[in-house]
């Protein structure tokens, strides 16, 4: 890693596998006395790690009770030392200069207080690593796949940007963001009592920097800083965007007091109102717009003509914002540097109406049902393949992945 102070803390939150082994006897660590600061209430931390070996002199190991994500990224705040924090997913890969370009920002900015930055998110599906690095960018095999690393570009390149270029952004995406620690620890740290807390924090943070009167911005960086692992199975993607609805709902309700309140600035007046209707109802109204369409055009209401009409006007539109997304990513980026890999995003491209966005819609609406009506707390499952671990026929997974599994199990 590119960057000259910094610390690395994994919370081993109370894990079932061999995690806090194999950390143990590949980086050599030996239990510390540690003063674990109480600046949040967490669950109880069982030990603390360091290793033995001066080159991973950074590292700190924190065993604890299990308590979730948010209460494991809480313990991490209370255990470092450092000003400024940045959480990373578990299935993810930094550039090397990844923090050097985070924390420009805070340097560079004067007029304004920089309180967090995030920045882009890519696929690293289908990608090779090695020792920690990504050394070929590829687009993913699978289809499903090939969707999501379309959406990304979209959602960062053209969404993410725009947004920090307004300094409206609500979202900095739990895969990478650097937060300044103080203000994270002042306005309370992450809510244990949500399954969205990337953007629950950020929206918090907004709030608390304005009700303390400190002039404030957060940052986008749009640079391609962390590669993610997606879903590959259709029951694992439903589970996720699911879980993104739900989140969703649970931080817009919780702070609905900054809808369409002037003392918020931008964030009541624009940021917040686009969340609510175009992130939160949208695809609700899309959902039951388009069953009304059909059935109108069914009994004669809609003439055929018009129906077909504005379908194509839909998907052209559709069509024509992908290609552009594209046409920006590989004249500033490159990242897909073969035809073939472009012509893969090209074809995705054209079936992603057909496909991919009805079954998120479906994924949403079921978001909206499961909080509403089932009152659905939990995260759900998330099966990961890993990088670079070759799976069995048909995407099982192989004989050495299940005895790897097996053993992890009698554990």
């Amino acid at each position: 890693m590119r960057y000259p102070n910094y610390e690395v803390v994994v919370v081993n939150d109370g894990s079932r596998d061999r995690t806090l082994v194999q950390l143990i006897d590949e980086y050599e660590l030996a239990t510390v006395n540690f003063a674990v600061k109480d600046d949040l209430e967490t669950k109880p931390v069982k030990g603390v790690y360091k290793s033995k070996n001066p080159t991973h002199q950074n590292l700190i190991v924190v065993d604890k009770e299990n308590g979730g994500k948010s209460d494991a990224l809480n313990v991490a705040l209370n255990v470092s030392s450092k000003q400024y924090s940045l959480n990373i997913d578990v299935d993810c890969i930094l550039e090397e200069d990844c923090l050097l370009k985070l924390m420009k920002p805070f340097l560079e900015e004067t007029d304004k207080e920089v309180i967090a930055t995030g920045g882009v998110v890519r696929i690293a599906n289908s990608c090779k690593v090695s020792k920690g690095r990504l050394t070929e960018v590829n687009i993913p095999d699978k289809l499903i796949a090939q969707f999501q690393a379309l959406e990304y570009l979209r959602a960062f390149l053209l969404g993410r940007v725009a947004w920090g270029f307004l300094d409206g952004l609500l979202l900095i995406s739990g895969a990478i963001g650097v937060f300044k620690k103080e203000l994270v620890i002042a306005c309370g740290g992450y809510d244990t009592d949500t399954i969205g807390e990337d953007m629950e924090l950020v929206v918090r943070l907004r709030r608390y920097a304005r009700e303390k009167n400190i002039e404030y911005r957060v940052s986008f960086v749009p640079d391609p800083l962390c590669w993610t692992e997606v879903p590959e199975a259709w029951s694992t993607l439903r589970k996720q965007r699911n879980r993104w609805t739900r989140g969703t709902i649970e931080t817009l309700l919780a702070h609905k007091k900054v809808m369409l309140n002037p003392y918020y600035g931008k964030i009541g007046m624009i940021s917040y109102p686009y969340w609510m209707f175009f992130e939160w109802m949208a695809p609700i109204i899309e959902f039951f717009g388009l069953m009304l369409l059909i059935v109108f055009a069914l009994v004669g209401i809609v003439d055929a003509n018009f129906f077909f009409l504005m379908i194509s006007l839909v998907y052209g539109f559709s069509i024509s914002f992908t290609i552009a997304t594209i046409y920006i990513e590989e004249v500033t980026f490159f990242q897909y540097r073969k035809k073939r890999q472009i012509l893969k995003l090209v074809f995705a491209g054209l079936l992603e109406p057909f496909i991919y966005h009805p079954y998120t819609v479906i994924c949403a609406v079921g978001g909206n049902w499961d909080y509403f009506f089932e009152g659905k707390k939990s995260w759900g499952g998330m099966k990961r393949v890993g990088f670079n671990r070759p799976k069995g026929k048909d995407g099982q997974l192989s004989e050495r992945q299940k005895e790897e599994k097996r053993a992890a199990k009698s554990v």
